[in-house]
């Protein structure tokens, strides 16, 4: 199969957790840039990153790369690619767009553009000028930068967070997508406990759970790029058998979740259930202030509140502070904590080892690490 050039977007401080799922999927990055990795593959490497991928947002095809500063530019440029190699005669094709720093800064406009050069393009191939659009998918987006164009067919649909498994929500559910970087960032294995003492909707545990049993998070949904004739069905079909031999589900976890709500335990239950590791995940209402464990060398990886909210800052300050309280007495733990407040060292009490800026959503946030010993060679933890 012919190699093909794919663009795994990441979030912005995420781009070397991406790079590092990318290389362990057999594929080379041939660049790591900000908010995305390239590197080539085959029609059947677009089943398997996209089936595989926890810490990506979206896999694109990319059509093409080029410098434009004006409208003419754009629309030759984007007419010289080969469109219909991918985009069939009945396809829907919309085009999406974004524009930084760049001459050409009206979006519309480079949208509407791009729309008329593939149609065009699409003409000449097809010998019809009129285009139902009633059949698959194809998102097309423009991304401008600096005056360098990005031309590129999105393969996944709905973002790669849309796991299946969460069909109710909290009032500040952390992307599925954040929640397993957190956790790839934390180096927690499975031999390890781990904890979330502020579980919501249940998010990081079940994530950790997918991880540890290596359960591809893609495996329960559909992808734009299943209806498109370029890429065979049994190449979809091939990468989910693959997928399923891989699976780890026999080995034992010991993760745990509480909240001190029981509404959002009970979403996080029905969470857990839809994912299919209710075997692995122990879920619990109670305050963070009461946990408490007698075992050794776990994890917490946790998303508290932020206080964003007028009135919940406070609030917020003062859960840091029992934090650090109850917190403290897991002396061989490590903790890992996203929060937006960057005052959470001082309310925490402790200075963290290591901070890492990351964003949930659009909202600026920092990973405080805390690392504890790690656990002795062939040791039981008890």
């Amino acid at each position: 199969m012919a190699q093909i050039e794919l663009i795994a977007t990441a979030p912005f401080g995420l781009e070397a957790v991406v790079e590092r799922e990318v290389r362990e999927l057999g594929y080379d990055p041939i660049k790591v840039e900000n908010g995305k990795v390239t590197f080539l593959a085959d029609e059947l490497g677009i089943c398997r990153s996209n089936l595989w991928l926890r810490t990506a947002d979206r896999v694109l095809v990319k059509m093409g790369e080029f410098r434009a500063t004006t409208f003419d530019e754009l629309f030759e440029q984007t007419k010289a690619l080969a469109w219909p190699e991918w985009i069939t005669e009945d396809a829907e094709f919309p085009v999406e767009g974004k524009s930084i720093k760049s001459q050409l800064s009206s979006v519309p406009a480079c949208q509407s553009i791009v729309k008329k050069a593939i149609v065009d393009k699409m003409t000449s191939r097809y010998n019809t000028e009129w285009f139902e659009e009633t059949g698959a998918r194809y998102t097309i987006e423009v991304a401008l930068l600096k005056d360098v164009a990005t031309l590129s067919i999105d393969t996944s649909g709905p973002g790669l967070h849309k796991r299946g498994y969460r069909k109710l929500s909290t009032d500040a559910p952390l992307k599925e997508t954040l929640a397993a970087a957190m956790v790839s960032l934390s180096r927690w294995g499975a031999h390890r406990p781990l904890a979330d003492p502020l579980c919501g909707s249940g998010t990081i545990p079940i994530e950790a759970a997918l991880m540890a049993h290596n359960i591809a998070p893609g495996i329960s949904r559909s992808f734009a790029a299943e209806e498109w004739p370029r890429i065979p069905h049994t190449s979809w079909q091939q990468a989910r058998v693959e997928a399923r031999d891989l699976e780890r589900r026999q080995i034992a976890l010991d993760i745990v979740g509480t909240d001190i709500n029981p509404e959002a335990i009970s979403l996080a239950e029905y969470h857990v259930r839809q994912a299919g590791v209710a075997r692995s995940v122990r879920l619990e209402t109670k305050a963070v202030q009461a946990f408490h464990s007698d075992k050794k060398y776990g994890c917490i990886i946790t998303n508290p509140p932020y206080g964003e909210r007028l009135g919940d800052r406070s609030e917020a300050e003062q859960l840091y502070s029992d934090m650090g309280y109850s917190l403290s007495k897991l002396d061989t733990w490590s903790l890992f904590v996203l929060t937006s407040n960057f005052d959470f060292e001082v309310f925490f009490g402790t200075k963290a080892t290591k901070k890492r800026k990351l964003y949930n959503a659009r909202l600026e946030c920092c990973l405080y690490q805390y690392l504890g010993p790690l656990p002795p060679r062939n040791a039981e933890n008890h």
